[in-house]
């Protein structure tokens, strides 16, 4: 299965960190966050990775290069202006097909990770890919941090903690559907049919997903180890500390 980081983000929430720096390259314990991810997905077997770039595009670029000194095979989708999350993933899915680029895209299930995330989740336990043919997504969600204590899915079987049950996106205040709310971790499965319908352009994930959960092709699971959104300079000093 191949893999995509997304790092094409201006992270406009760093403020003056990211001003000459792309957010990926931002240091944690030494070394850029985006060298941390490569390493845990190569540890994980996924050795061939995608990454869509647009803000500082060539400082990132010329840091990872082709990604052989991990091991890995490095391919660059090269945003002219940033297309967020969706429309990143879209522009990459010749690159993230069985044939590669230039060839028709496949229904092959591929890892998506956002580019600022800081996790110890195991990795390889995504590397089976989508179980029943007709899921679209699975997600990796966590408990709420306190910067989104509202959360985003939640699930629609009882039991929270089973993996591969169905999810749904919360559409109301946290609690009031009786059933406990997660944050989605910026880890997903996902499949090219996701996205069927859908042409070049700039537009969010989210609505893909919340369009799929309708129709009862989303599943999901918890995690409830180690992981931030690094999405702030509070919080890579946090995980520097930690």
């Amino acid at each position: 299965m191949k893999a995509m980081l997304l790092a094409a983000g201006r992270g406009e929430r760093m403020g003056a960190l990211s001003a000459h720096c792309p957010k990926p390259l931002l240091k944690v314990a030494g070394k850029p966050l985006i060298e941390h991810q490569i390493e845990r997905l190569v540890a994980a077997g996924f050795s061939e990775i995608v990454i869509n770039v647009c803000y500082l595009a060539d400082q990132i670029i010329d840091y990872l290069a082709d990604g052989s000194r991990w091991g890995a095979v490095i391919q660059y989708s090269k945003e002219s202006e940033c297309l967020e999350t969706g429309g990143g993933i879209y522009q990459a899915l010749p690159l993230l097909s069985h044939g590669g680029e230039g060839s028709e895209t496949d229904d092959e299930p591929f890892l998506v990770v956002n580019g600022d995330v800081w996790t110890d989740f195991p990795l390889a336990n995504l590397a089976s890919g989508l179980r029943e043919s007709d899921q679209q997504a699975h997600l990796v969600l966590v408990p709420n941090p306190s910067h989104n204590m509202n959360g985003d899915f939640c699930f629609v079987a009882q039991d929270d903690f089973q993996k591969n049950v169905q999810v749904r996106a919360v559409t109301v205040k946290a609690g009031a559907t009786g059933r406990q709310s997660y944050t989605f971790s910026g880890m997903s499965v996902l499949r090219p049919g996701l996205f069927a319908g859908y042409t070049h352009g700039k537009f969010a994930l989210a609505p893909l997903l919340t369009a799929a959960m309708a129709q009862q092709k989303v599943v999901g699971e918890i995690y409830a180890g180690a992981w931030v959104d690094v999405g702030t300079p509070e919080r890579l000093d946090f995980v520097n500390k930690h």
